[in-house]
């Protein structure tokens, strides 16, 4: 995860190994196939014969693999060719870095073509591309997540806050406020919100009619001033 995913992550009060299992999540499944694809293709040859296929179909695969490991510098150009095309390629400029990566990693598979620093470079470059391809996949993946949220938000957990102090939720669309008289211990009450998630005492509260892209996302610690209180939200037609 990049760090301000990290940092978005922990004040969300989630463990080091919840961290670790939602990084995975953010390595989708074309990121992952072409990462696996570019590690084993070199090795397709023995797996063909491991599977007793006729030695001219082993023979073909190799020289095949072969020829493309040999060339690997224009799957490199080619990953640069689609970066100098970024504005086209959106909402996918992840496969840029990414073939950019497994031309790299292609490379490896010739040792002899290289020198050990440069083997250290094209391993470091390429772990920085795949980086930089799974930033970019899970950015995609989270601005999805989003807006499927704020197209099913009503249908999340209804919450209504009970306060003894008027509390600061400003934005706009905003929660529904009612001031419930001075002789209420609980004198303002919120609603029209619908939960996020919740941590450790800790809210995250969205407005009915949220914005992915401007809105607030309020953030509310219950304490003695503060009650609670969780309903079923509505339902989407089916």
């Amino acid at each position: 995860m990049a760090a301000g995913s990290i940092f978005t992550a922990l004040m969300f009060g989630l463990s080091f190994t919840e961290i670790a299992l939602k990084s995975l999540q953010l390595i989708t499944m074309p990121v992952l196939l072409g990462m696996t694809l570019a590690v084993i293709a070199p090795r397709i040859p023995q797996l063909l014969a491991s599977l007793r296929l006729p030695a001219q179909v082993v023979r073909r695969a190799g020289q095949t693999g072969r020829a493309i490991a040999r060339h690997h510098l224009l799957v490199v150009l080619a990953g640069m060719c689609l970066m100098g095309l970024w504005p086209f390629i959106q909402p996918y400029g992840w496969t840029a870095p990414l073939v950019a990566a497994g031309g790299m990693l292609l490379g490896l598979t010739r040792p002899e073509e290289q020198r050990a620093w440069q083997r250290g470079v094209s391993i470091a470059m390429a772990a920085l591309l795949l980086v930089w391809a799974v930033g970019m996949s899970a950015s995609q993946q989270g601005r999805r997540v989003a807006e499927r949220t704020a197209d099913q938000l009503v249908s999340r957990t209804a919450v209504v806050v009970l306060s003894t102090e008027r509390l600061s939720m400003s934005g706009s669309p905003g929660p529904l406020v009612e001031d419930l008289g001075k002789d209420q211990h609980y004198r303002y009450r919120y609603g029209r919100l619908r939960l996020l998630v919740e941590r450790g005492k800790r809210y995250y509260l969205l407005p009915l009619g949220w914005r992915h892209r401007t809105d607030p996302t309020y953030v509310i610690d219950d304490d003695d001033t503060l009650r609670i209180e969780l309903y079923p939200g509505t339902q989407p037609p089916r």
